[in-house]
């Protein structure tokens, strides 16, 4: 099932505002109750985790920069703010 461009948009500020934090809390968690590793494997650690976070919703961020490919052109989002 693939999600309209608006839907993507609006599952992409979920994930960013509220799946991100939870999951930086979590893996600071966990980081926290093994022994502290060396500096770099601790490095490494935090890399791969904030690299991994990305990979399951690559395809809800994907595209969301661009311009709506469903709108029609020549019509405003907003016909409120006509002036």
């Amino acid at each position: 099932m693939a999600l309209s461009y608006k839907a993507r948009r609006r599952w992409a500020l979920v994930i960013l505002l509220i799946g991100l934090p939870a999951y930086i809390v979590v893996a600071i968690t966990i980081m926290n109750l093994l022994d502290r590793p060396p500096f770099l494997v601790e490095l490494l650690v935090y890399v791969a985790l904030g690299i991994v976070w990305a990979l399951p919703f690559k395809f809800v961020f994907r595209g969301i920069g661009q311009a709506d490919p469903d709108a029609v052109p020549g019509q405003d989002e907003n016909p409120s703010d006509k002036r």
